[in-house]
């Protein structure tokens, strides 16, 4: 068993953050935790409604795009207010418009569910010849990009000494281009007209970092640390999730030389990284994916229909093996299963709470099981 670093409780006094004051203890232990080590036990994400606050519910795509700024501002900040963040939760907010406001912010339309009744949103692919596409640029005059910096802006403001604004789920590289083109056609332009999927490709790779850039600094993401975006991981420097879900479309060779070299750019561009890997149709890329040395945590998503997190223990420890840090999002009842198997220093919980008493007894699991 590795052996167990103490740490000695921080003076709560000094947490930049009013809704987390044991922020220092908190903080120590991400740190810990992406350089491979670890001090008392895995961080441990784990949150539930706070006794002290009203509900609130979660502001969604639809009214973060649409309805009054400051309504939505206001309505972000009852929310986090209403969770209590407990373990190494920081409390933090990742604004968004759907998972496609990449290519939103390139031009292309956002649909949301009708009535508000699908909480989600998806882009209306546009591009019918990359010739007449191309140059991919930021449309900077458009109501997605407009509206996203005047989110960060504010929320900013509220969040200031409370709360963290959080990054953008951004589905970059290829996820961006099936945004705009459709996964149909971009899988037939693959072999009808290679030559202009790897120039559009290059276009938007080179277009991560100034939109990332732009919304760390509207955001002021590293005042207080970042969160890693929609995933609630934590860290001093610039951290988000990155993904390619178009992945499971395609076979090794067309992954390792278009989509391999815009994670590795993301990762690089990141100071910590996790990665969303999603489906058994993406195993095939597992050699090429753990060779990215600059993605830092898997994330692993089973997928409808397959078995849950705990039945993939042979992958994750495969994972931890090859160098790379695991997400495990689990009830209470399965962590004594995954602690049995994964080394603890390169491993983080995300677990469920109904109440403060459940959020204690997740830590004391957590705690004795390492």
């Amino acid at each position: 068993m590795q052996q167990r670093r103490v740490i000695a409780v921080t003076d709560r006094s000094r947490s930049p953050l009013s809704l987390k004051p044991d922020f220092q203890e908190a903080a120590a232990r991400w740190e810990a935790f992406w350089a491979g080590e670890m001090l008392d036990r895995p961080p441990v994400v784990v949150t539930c409604p706070a006794e002290d606050a009203e509900p609130a519910p979660r502001p969604h795509y639809h009214e973060m795009m649409f309805d009054p700024i400051d309504e939505v501002v206001q309505g972000v900040d009852r929310w986090v207010r209403s969770r209590y963040w407990g373990g190494d939760a920081m409390p933090q907010f990742s604004p968004g418009f759907g998972p496609d406001v990449f290519a939103a912010f390139l031009g292309a339309e956002l649909e949301f569910g009708e009535n508000r009744e699908i909480a989600t949103s998806w882009s209306v692919p546009f591009v019918e010849d990359w010739r007449e596409a191309l140059p991919l640029q930021i449309d900077r005059d458009g109501i997605y990009w407009r509206r996203m910096r005047e989110l960060y802006r504010r929320l900013r403001e509220v969040a200031d000494g409370h709360w963290l604004v959080s990054h953008l789920d951004l589905h970059s590289n290829l996820d961006g281009l099936e945004s705009l083109r459709g996964a149909k056609g971009l899988c037939t332009d693959l072999y009808d007209c290679p030559e202009l999927v790897r120039e559009a490709n290059d276009q938007i790779r080179d277009l991560y970092e100034p939109i990332s850039e732009t919304f760390f600094r509207d955001g002021a993401l590293c005042a207080a640390g970042t969160g890693a975006g929609w995933i609630g991981a934590w860290h001093s420097g610039r951290c988000n999730t990155i993904q390619c879900d178009f992945a499971a479309l395609i076979g090794p060779e067309h992954f390792r030389e278009l989509a391999v070299p815009d994670l590795q750019a993301e990762a690089e561009y990141l100071e910590r990284c996790i990665y969303h890997w999603d489906g058994p149709t993406s195993l095939p890329h597992m050699d090429d994916l753990m060779a990215i040395e600059a993605i830092d945590c898997i994330q692993w998503v089973p997928g409808a229909g397959n078995p849950p997190l705990v039945e993939w223990l042979d992958l994750l420890a495969e994972v931890q093996e090859r160098g790379k840090s695991v997400m495990v999002y689990c009830g209470i009842d399965e962590i004594p299963r995954f602690a049995e198997r994964l080394r603890p220093d390169r491993l983080f919980y995300t677990v469920g709470a109904s109440d403060m008493a459940g959020v204690e007894r997740v830590l004391e699991v957590v705690s004795a099981n390492v």
